[in-house]
């Protein structure tokens, strides 16, 4: 039996030449996905070992409310975490909304008035800056106390070990490491690279807490930065951890001191992990957790395909075509703000959900320019699914990344580029 695949691209809105493109820079994918897919093998069998060694049973889905003492789900899934990453403990709870809440609640949790906090890595992440105090927001760290330096990466995106030796002093208690890019179109580092950096500022000064920024990290490689070092590790539920299906959410793993702190933030002095119910999303959690490696990789395929893609048509891409990943983000520099506009709407086209949606630039909160953002998911904001984002500023990079299966990522690239040639911003 034949099966017309072109007959339902047609169908679906992307032409003939379009598609002809894409299949013919897949056929110099088969290497770069099998790779990808035993990673994605190696990771599936730590999940499970995790979960079998800590005997998760049916118990565990079950929902908690009120004050969530004994929930026997919740404590199970920490310990499921810990063991995953490598740490003595984890929180993974429901009540932190956001990747940004997460790094909040372990910063907040671990620093002091006095304190400073030191990035050896650059600039962070636009929605930390207000966490932080370096563009002024009420309830900032720099509110409390504590201050702030960082040390810039050098051209080719490396550490300055010189600069950070120079910049770590008496009060300089907590690192915070960004492992994924941002909106900055700096690599993005690797386990081992992170692992190199902690080992240098412990040298230097033993009792600094270096947390790492794991977002759009997890599973991209077969171990993670809790692994090599990091002291704190925290990330997003609604991005690759939760698979998907994780309604909300956030963890923070790594040594007990630092994550019980953490949770005495999250919740209250005296109380910690004791208390948080899980309100009946423990089964979406269990299972977003297991099929997290398989959506990772399906991801990280699609990443590699846009890099393929973009490249071959004359576009800056970071990471590049050739280049191993270690976060599922692409970013294509797209040297306007019409060919971005054009990129997103075509990966909002090849949505599940709100697909007739146009997406336009807007204000963001935690931002500080317009920002742009495709995202027809089944979880808002989820960005382990089929999205795309970008700040309307020079040099007018996007940010792909997601797909819970090859097949719609796959899809999101083709309506992407679908898009930007019906826009005339490019010719096949």
């Amino acid at each position: 039996m034949t099966i017309d695949k072109s007959g339902m691209y047609k169908k679906i809105g992307i032409s003939k030449e379009v598609l002809g493109f894409g299949t013919e820079v897949l056929r110099t994918l088969e290497e770069r996905f099998a790779q990808i897919d035993q990673t994605a093998e190696y990771n599936q069998l730590k999940v499970i070992h995790a979960m079998q060694k800590h005997k998760v049973s049916e118990a565990c889905l079950y929902a908690s409310s009120g004050y969530g003492y004994n929930d026997l789900g919740r404590d199970t899934l920490e310990e499921v975490y810990a063991t995953t990453f490598g740490a003595e403990s984890a929180l993974v709870r429901p009540q932190i909304a956001c990747g940004t809440h997460a790094l909040s609640v372990a910063l907040s949790g671990n620093l002091r008035p006095g304190d400073e906090l030191f990035s050896p890595v650059g600039k962070p992440y636009d929605t930390l800056e207000e966490v932080i105090g370096i563009r002024p927001s009420r309830g900032s760290l720099r509110e409390y106390g504590v201050s702030y330096s960082q040390t810039e990466l050098l051209e080719d995106g490396s550490f300055d070990y010189p600069a950070i030796k120079k910049a770590i002093n008496d009060k300089t208690k907590m690192a915070t490491i960004q492992r994924s890019k941002g909106y900055q179109t700096r690599p993005t580092f690797s386990v081992t690279q992170i692992g190199e950096l902690i080992h240098f500022i412990k040298k230097i000064k033993p009792d600094v807490i270096c947390m790492v920024d794991n977002c759009y990290g997890e599973f991209v490689e077969t171990i993670e930065p809790s692994e090599v070092g990091a002291d704190l590790m925290v990330g997003s539920l609604i991005k690759n951890p939760g698979g998907g299906l994780a309604p909300i959410g956030g963890y923070i793993v790594g040594k007990e001191e630092y994550v019980s702190l953490a949770a005495y933030r999250l919740t209250s002095p005296g109380l910690g992990k004791e208390v948080g119910a899980t309100l009946g999303v423990n089964q979406s959690f269990y299972q977003g957790f297991f099929l997290a490696p398989t959506v990772t990789a399906s991801a990280l395929k699609g990443a590699v395909f846009a890099a393929n893609i973009y490249e071959k048509l004359g576009y800056d891409v970071i990471p590049n075509s050739r280049e191993e990943r270690h976060d599922i983000i692409q970013a294509v520099t797209l040297r306007s703000p019409r060919a971005v506009i054009a990129f997103c709407e075509g990966i909002q086209a090849a949505s599940p959900v709100d697909s007739y949606v146009t997406p336009v630039p807007g204000d963001m909160p935690g931002y500080d320019c317009d920002v742009i953002m495709a995202a027809g998911a089944f979880v808002q904001g989820s960005s382990i699914e089929l999205s795309a984002d970008a700040p309307i500023r020079e040099p007018y990079a996007v940010y792909f990344q997601g797909g819970l299966t090859w097949p719609h990522a796959k899809l999101g690239i083709l309506m992407s580029l679908q898009k930007l040639v019906e826009a005339g911003v490019v010719k096949l």
